[in-house]
């Protein structure tokens, strides 16, 4: 089982659990990334945090080509 499979059955588990309380899916998304960026913080600085993010946002709207990938 690859890592993406096993974490889209979490956040769609965890979607479907706070739904049934009431709470919309961009609120899961909203606490989620929160934790992903606890997660970073362990081993990883703030510079390299900024630009791992910075690169997802330039690369949101699906109509226009990925921005070079590094190796």
């Amino acid at each position: 089982m690859t890592v993406s499979s096993i974490v889209k059955k979490h956040v769609e588990a965890a979607v479907a659990e706070a739904g049934e309380q009431g709470h919309p899916p961009e609120n899961v998304a909203r606490s989620m990334l929160s934790f992903v960026i606890a997660i970073y913080r362990e081993n990883r600085d703030v510079a390299d945090i900024i630009e791992e993010l910075q690169y997802s946002i330039n690369n949101l709207d699906p109509d226009q080509e990925y921005e070079f990938m590094r190796p």
